[in-house]
């Protein structure tokens, strides 16, 4: 009998601990995207020393940031970080001439990105960046990307359109 008061309260409380952190989310009104096991969840890794993961890395972080809070100090420090001197010079002559960003090649913040390894050769590599953009009517479409990195360093030195 013992065993069945202290097993009630024990499965109460714990039903309420897994009612109450679901709750929240439907309750605001925010979508939260989870998926319905972490078998079937997208993996997401990567290692500093992987030139491709690098240049995910820094578009990930970039987008972010500009998605956040725009342009400025805390994306001048991804370029910083991420890029050649060579190339932040020539972005920023690029970006004189175009009045996009040099990055993106663009204006706006794309709702999505993708990269994948192209090809590698004579200490670069080289990886396909897809953009992906939604206009004010909701339509959506993709810029790509041809991203050159120096292997030797990791850090990328061109970027142009495909």
């Amino acid at each position: 009998m013992a065993t069945s008061r202290t097993f009630r309260p024990a499965a109460l409380i714990g039903a309420v601990a897994a009612l109450g952190a679901s709750v929240p989310a439907v309750a605001s009104g925010i979508e939260v995207d989870t998926p319905a096991t972490s078998a079937t969840a997208p993996a997401r890794s990567g290692s500093p020393t992987s030139a491709v993961d690098r240049v995910a890395d820094f578009y990930g972080a970039y987008i972010d940031i500009l998605y956040d809070s725009g342009r400025g100090g805390p994306a001048n420090a991804l370029r910083g970080h991420y890029l050649t001197e060579q190339l932040r010079s020539s972005l920023a002559r690029w970006e004189a001439v175009h009045h996009k960003d040099g990055v993106l090649r663009a204006k706006g913040v794309p709702i999505a990105w993708k990269v994948v390894y192209n090809d590698s050769g004579m200490g670069h590599c080289w990886t396909r960046v897809t953009l992906t953009w939604q206009d004010s009517g909701n339509r959506v479409h993709r810029t790509q990307l041809m991203v050159q990195s120096d292997l030797a360093t990791r850090l990328i030195s061109g970027i142009k359109a495909v």
